[in-house]
């Protein structure tokens, strides 16, 4: 058997802005996958929309009319760092972009990493960079209103990514949450971050003008405050600032801000016990849902405040849930009002709103609400207008959620999957997926996309994690491809047929035999013939 060109893809993200071409459909099992531009990554981690335009990390892309993408490519998001750097948080206000840039570390046991910031003033048109939220070596204390608290210089990228961002268009400031640097602002566009204090683990609340002399670090001495540590943070339309921690929220008005000094109070909420508290500490998202006319003043009758949407995890308490939290505004008592949703147990990464109606996604899923979150109904299974069944990851989740206002009942619906970014047009009816298609025969070869005749990816491939291994190949007229999977003695192990089209296909194996049973690891090699053209690779099994 002779064995042609081959290429092993550990993923699309070996290829670079720079290769970009035109994107092309591919056709996969039932479903037909629309082009994400190559450079782009499969999954879609993070969403946001700003005047009808759609923004999707890691790999920064955009689409005004939700066909045709376009990649970012610029200095800016590729600062030196020791592995893969990408979009861990983004915040779009009008003209301001700002992006949260972080890689895993490979030398440090695969740990989360700041790698700095990239930001735009006029849509996107130029970039600035910034550098990482980091302290110098001799910033051991911190002044929090009239106190000098001992602190712990935060002097690493690792441990530090921005897990979330959120710029305050009515101050200019930018606000992040860097888990063990904590939460802080920038007045200064990134070139200088203040450190925040929070209330510590043993404490609900904190006042600028009281003084303490707790140690503000993360972790010393075997001691972690989890109070400290910075998942998630908002700056509502009231500017309240909410800081998700690992030990709940911690919740500041501009009435908190202190004359004197400048630095804000605060008040820590955290799972209590009742029905009318959060249900996780470990605070991984927060999200306002507009429901008034900005055109009114906050607080009005036409412009009420904005429900805040909670994401908990548990944290260290046994009683904490997986869950959804809602504040409604606060009590007589200027106590805030809580209300737990019915997604208990699920894993929740995302929140966004159109109207009334609310989408939160997870490892499970995308949920949708139209009474407030009072009952849902589940999407696991997206399937296109046919109503055949996309083939995407079934091991992997639903990590962002979007809609765009075009003037329509349903708006157009964006999830981002691991596998895929997906786009409805009737409230999650039916589907639209978007893919990479690195082509077979590129206009012009390079080292990361030369011609082939077919590749295999993910290769490597686990099954029961990667969900499909794909035979890539490009046809000129559509037809009936056969597949055939050896092991490395040329034992038969897997035979199927599948239709192809022409142009972009793909066809998928599971990782199982012909009996069903899952192959065991090592080098397979796989042959797809196609009216009597023959393509031939090999795939590495990792379990």
């Amino acid at each position: 058997m002779r064995l042609s060109t081959l290429l092993l893809l550990s993923g699309i993200a070996a290829l670079t802005a720079a290769d970009s071409v035109a994107a092309q459909p591919v056709f996969s099992g039932d479903a037909t996958f629309e082009g994400l531009p190559l450079g782009a990554r499969n999954g879609s981690s993070n969403l946001a929309v700003e005047g009808g335009r759609l923004y999707s990390g890691p790999l920064l892309i955009f689409t005004d009319d939700g066909e045709t993408f376009t990649i970012v490519d610029d200095p800016a998001f590729e600062p030196n760092a020791s592995g893969r750097v990408t979009i861990f948080s983004m915040d779009v206000e009008g003209d301001v972009i700002w992006t949260g840039l972080g890689f895993v570390d490979r030398d440090a046991d695969d740990e989360q990493a700041a790698a700095g910031f990239a930001f735009s003033e006029d849509g996107g048109q130029t970039w600035t960079y910034r550098f990482p939220q980091l302290d110098a070596q001799d910033d051991d204390t911190v002044v929090y209103g009239i106190s000098t608290l001992t602190a712990l210089p935060v002097i690493v990228p690792q441990q530090s990514p921005p897990f979330d961002i959120d710029y305050d268009p009515v101050t200019g400031d930018v606000w992040m949450a860097g888990f063990a640097s904590g939460v802080r602002r920038s007045s200064d566009n990134g070139a200088t971050w203040d450190r925040i204090v929070l209330p510590p683990d043993t404490s609900d609340g904190i006042d600028p003008q009281t003084p303490y002399d707790f140690d503000f670090a993360p972790i010393r001495g075997g001691v972690q405050q989890n109070g400290f540590l910075g998942f998630s943070v908002l700056v509502d339309e009231a500017g309240t600032v909410w800081a998700g921690t690992a030990a709940g929220v911690s919740r500041s008005d501009t009435s908190d801000i202190d004359p004197a000094t400048g630095d804000r109070a605060w008040r820590r909420f955290a799972k209590d016990g009742t029905d009318q508290s959060i249900a996780g500490n470990f605070v991984v998202s927060i999200e306002e849902q507009p429901i008034g006319d900005p055109a009114f003043p906050v607080g009005s009758p036409e412009n009420p405040r904005n429900p805040v949407w909670i994401i908990g995890w548990p944290a260290d308490d046994p009683s904490e849930e997986l869950n959804v939290t809602v504040w409604l505004g606060d009590d007589e008592n200027g106590d805030p009002i809580f209300e737990p949703k019915l997604l208990t147990n699920a894993r929740i990464f995302d929140t966004a709103f159109h109207g009334s109606t609310v989408y939160v996604v997870g490892f499970d899923g995308l949920y949708i609400s139209e009474n407030g979150g009072d009952t849902w109904r589940t999407i696991t299974t997206f399937r296109d207008a046919q109503g055949n069944i996309i083939p995407i990851d079934p091991n992997s989740g639903v990590f962002s959620v979007a809609v765009v206002d075009d003037g329509t009942t349903d708006g157009v619906l964006w999830a981002g999957h691991g596998d895929g970014l997906m786009k409805s047009t009737d409230g999650g009816g039916t589907w639209t997926a978007f893919r990479v298609n690195v082509p077979t025969n590129p206009a012009t070869p390079t080292e990361a996309v030369p011609t082939v005749d077919a590749y295999a990816y993910p290769n490597p491939f686990t099954p029961g994690v990667d969900g499909y291994c794909r035979i890539h190949l490009d046809l000129t007229a559509a037809g009936t491809a056969n597949l055939r999977i050896f092991d490395f003695g040329m034992q038969l192990v897997r035979e199927l047929e599948a239709p192809v089209r022409a142009g972009a296909n793909e066809i998928l194996w599971d990782g199982l035999t012909d009996g069903g049973t899952r192959i065991a690891n090592g080098t397979y090699f796989y042959v797809v013939d196609v009216a009597g053209r023959e393509a031939t690779g090999k795939i590495l099994v990792l379990r």
